[in-house]
Formats: structure tokens, C-alpha cells, sequence
């Protein structure tokens, strides 16, 4: 049970800044606090934007694994596939640049 309390001073800016990554890390200042006093890792959570990009992350890395294993069975619809990923993939740059 935590019952003590310790205060520090600081400018503004480094409290909006520690309130930022302890909310990026999903935990409240406070425990943001002693974990970095502690020197005890912090890990970040994922943006909604991040879990997206990490899923279709993992989406092109099957499909990759799907061309190598046409590739090895010569399958004639390889190029077809091949052109297919590849305006996949710049759809999703051109979202980039909006």
C-alpha cells in the first residue's frame, strides 16, 4: 500500500513532458515517476495508427512468402500477383502524402 508521498520540482515543461510519456506508456505519472527512478523499463503503447501499420505489416510479409513459395513452384500467375502487391503497396504511400 502506497502511503508516502515525495515531491520534486520541475519547470513546466518537464512536467507536460512527463505527463505525455506516462501517458504514451499508459500508466499515471506518478508510476511513470518510480519506474524511471527504479530504472525500470517503459514500454510505450501502440497507436491505433501503429496496430494498423503492424497488421499490414504482417499482411505484406505473407504475401512475400507467398510469391518466394510461387517462385519456387514457377506458378504462372506469379507476375500477376507481383503487379497486384506492388500497386497495394503504393496505394499506401500515396496515403502518406495526404
Amino acid at each position: 500500500m502506497k502511503k508516502h508521498k515525495v515531491e520534486f520540482r520541475c519547470t513546466l515543461f518537464e512536467k507536460k513532458l512527463l505527463k505525455v510519456r506516462a501517458k504514451k506508456a499508459g500508466i499515471t505519472m506518478s508510476e511513470f515517476c518510480r519506474k524511471a527512478a527504479f530504472d525500470i523499463k517503459i514500454i510505450e503503447r501502440l497507436t491505433d495508427e501503429q496496430i494498423e501499420v503492424y497488421k499490414m505489416l504482417i499482411t505484406y510479409h505473407n504475401n512475400f512468402k507467398s510469391i518466394g513459395n510461387m517462385f519456387k513452384k514457377k506458378n504462372p500467375n506469379l507476375s500477376a500477383e507481383v503487379y497486384k502487391l506492388a500497386d497495394e503497396i503504393k496505394n499506401h504511400l500515396n496515403n502518406f502524402k495526404k
